[in-house]
């Protein structure tokens, strides 16, 4: 069954990566695909003289990402390779759709086609599935936000791909922002001790967020102060319930086996955010292909 055309707008904060960080994620790609030999296929039964332009086509409806990298990879194969986007990253593209035009050597042009198309193909699945979780909840105020359950080495891109979907981002790595769970609280004492100690340590740039199960917990967070809660795996009385003691003192995250049929039902108990791991570990690639255009 075809998927729908998201409801959705490019977000306007979508701001690109620099060609200086994704550069390295290209070229690791590239070197894993190439080994010790290059592209042995193309090499032998294409003449080098050869010359082709070819079509990236989306074969289903969804969000693009990934745009830069696939410029990219075909750049780090052969510089005089030409690349023409008719698509930008953060869009609704449709099923038939001509994303962009790629010409130059076929021996190079097939030598980078699997790496251009793994991030594209990837990435938009991402930026897809996310657009779809924020077209769920569009007339409500909270924002789905992704999680660390990323791809060892993708992070960068992974979130990068949940902005393109209209998505927010929850920290990026250990350093940036706090988070006391469940397994800290084991060995660091009482949760309000705890929230107040990180605060401190912490100063006034980085936020303390605090995981608690239950509104006892919740009320031990607020009361040390701490600046956000993570409301995990709590029915939907139980989460009106904590919106209500949140408000005019915290921000509050739902998280915690959230399916898609359920995001309307608790963004309406008035959270800010819905944390969604599957994102970013499972949400399946978009159908991107490279189609033969003409060849010299």
């Amino acid at each position: 069954m075809e998927s729908p055309m998201p409801s959705f707008t490019t977000p306007p904060l979508l701001f690109p990566l620099p060609d200086v960080v994704l550069k390295p994620f290209v070229q690791q790609a590239l070197l894993e695909d190439l080994g010790r030999r290059g592209d042995i296929t193309s090499a032998a039964v294409i003449p080098a003289s050869t010359q082709a332009e070819l079509a990236v086509v989306s074969r289903e409806n969804g969000v693009l990402a990934g745009m830069d990298l696939a410029r990219l990879a075909f750049a780090q194969t052969d510089a005089s390779i030409k690349f023409e986007a008719l698509a930008a990253d953060g869009t609704p593209v449709r099923a038939g759709q001509v994303l962009a035009k790629v010409g130059g050597s076929a021996h190079a042009l097939l030598t980078a086609e699997r790496t251009a198309l793994n991030y594209l193909t990837h990435l938009s699945g991402i930026a897809s599935m996310t657009a779809a979780a924020v077209a769920k909840i569009q007339d409500y105020p909270t924002r789905i936000t992704c999680s660390r359950k990323t791809v060892p080495g993708l992070r960068t891109l992974q979130k990068y791909a949940v902005r393109a979907g209209g998505g927010c981002n929850h920290r990026l790595g250990l350093d940036d922002a706090m988070l006391i769970k469940d397994n800290h609280l084991v060995y660091s004492g009482s949760l309000q001790e705890t929230v107040r100690r990180a605060k401190n340590l912490a100063g006034h740039l980085i936020p303390v967020e605090v995981e608690v199960d239950t509104l006892a917990q919740l009320e031990q967070a607020l009361a040390g102060g701490a600046d956000l809660v993570l409301l995990d795996n709590m029915d939907t009385e139980t989460l009106k319930q904590a919106v209500a003691m949140c408000r005019g003192q915290a921000r509050c995250e739902a998280s915690g086996g959230i399916t898609f049929n359920r995001l309307r039902e608790v963004a309406a108990a008035g959270v800010d955010f819905i944390a969604l791991g599957y994102l970013t570990h499972s949400s399946r690639a978009l159908d991107i292909g490279l189609d033969f255009l003409s060849s010299n």
